[in-house]
């Protein structure tokens, strides 16, 4: 695996190298900005061992220009953050068996606590700089939160994970902001809210969430007026545990599934309102459930988009999906010492993957598409 990473890395930084000087190797392009000049060999640890890798140099670049593989950092950061996790449950004595062999496994050598001081303290200071980012506008937020296992005041916590993701005018998804707290209550979500507005966030039209109590009360506080879109995804599996019996779920799922898809706001309520009467004497409580609920997720069909943005916004799968991605750290590190541990992995693991967003594809269709 570890030599599978490097020759995969070596091959992006010199793609990153080429596109940084304008040319490729020994061609003549008017475009271009300097010249190759060799690699210089640099040893990585990562999860998987050591990693050889070739760092591109240049030569001759324009006064003030300067080349460094970004490929090689966003994908450093993370592992450095989730190696001061596991280094500081080490110092602390709060890790499982075997963390001193993980931590030199991980770490490459024993730490002591000013070893993990130094390294945090670094790393803190460009995550810092990232969470508190100037923002712009954003049509489309997305927000939503998991748990993590920390030690806190002696004894294991479930600790909240504040994520929102932003869509901006070109369609292209950024992550906005994290936060982390030991609950998930209306007064942890207004102050995150706020942060955000705090920082530029505007021109908001569109919040995608579930229906969390201290979110939805947060929303409304900080973002009044601005139209909400219920996530179908959490809808639909909420909709199930008022289901009586078995051979119900599947019908029930499907049900759903057509008020979600049809052509527009007037067919989905036809439907919501077939559904209701289905199921009114079967299951009683879905249908008086799904009268009262499943109207705050039609909200993508009030605003004049296309189907295939509609697909996009009507639910949080998007933050899901990065929750995921956030998952795959952490169940390694297990349980954080705390906070500002669970803070330092998630915010290292969010800048990079928002980066790849902003210089990647839309995500949001556009109009003609």
């Amino acid at each position: 695996m570890a030599e599978a990473i490097a020759v995969l890395m070596n091959e992006a930084m010199k793609l990153e190298r080429n596109a940084f000087l304008g040319a490729e190797p020994h061609e003549r392009a008017p475009e271009r900005r300097g010249y190759a000049n060799g690699f210089k060999p640099k040893s990585v640890k990562t999860r998987v061992g050591s990693v050889g890798l070739q760092i591109p140099q240049v030569r001759d670049v324009e006064y003030g220009a300067a080349f460094y593989p970004q490929s090689l950092e966003r994908g450093q950061r993370s592992e450095r953050a989730l190696r001061l996790a596991i280094a500081e449950m080490y110092v602390q004595g709060v890790s499982t068996r075997r963390v001193s062999e993980i931590t030199q496994e991980l770490c490459g050598l024993d730490v002591s606590s000013t070893d993990v001081s130094r390294a945090a303290k670094l790393l803190d200071e460009e995550l810092e700089k990232w969470r508190n980012r100037p923002l712009g506008r954003f049509p489309q937020v997305i927000v939503d939160a998991r748990y993590e296992k920390v030690r806190h005041a002696g004894s294991v916590r479930d600790c909240a994970l504040l994520v929102a993701i932003g869509i901006d005018g070109d369609g292209k998804r950024s992550v906005l902001g994290t936060s982390v707290s030991l609950s998930e209550a209306e007064v942890h979500w207004r102050t995150f809210l706020a942060s955000l507005q705090d920082r530029g966030l505007h021109g908001v039209e569109l919040i995608i969430s579930d229906a969390h109590a201290g979110l939805g009360a947060a929303r409304k506080a900080r973002f009044a007026g601005v139209a909400w879109q219920r996530c179908q995804f959490h809808l639909q599996q909420n909709a199930q545990s008022y289901v009586p019996r078995k051979p119900y779920k599947r019908k029930v799922a499907e049900g759903l599934r057509g008020v979600f898809n049809a052509a527009d706001r007037a067919d989905a309520e036809r439907k919501l309102l077939e559904f209701v009467a289905e199921w009114g004497k079967k299951a009683p409580e879905l249908a008086a459930w799904a009268e009262e609920n499943v109207g705050e997720s039609l909200t993508v069909f009030d605003l004049g988009l296309t189907e295939a943005q509609r697909k996009r916004l009507r639910t949080s799968n998007s933050l899901e999906n990065l929750n995921q991605q956030i998952k795959r750290r952490t169940r390694v590190a297990r349980l954080f010492p705390n906070e500002e541990s669970l803070l330092r992995l998630a915010s290292a693991v969010l800048m990079e993957i928002s980066e790849e967003w902003e210089t990647g594809r839309r995500y949001l269709p556009r109009n003609d598409a």
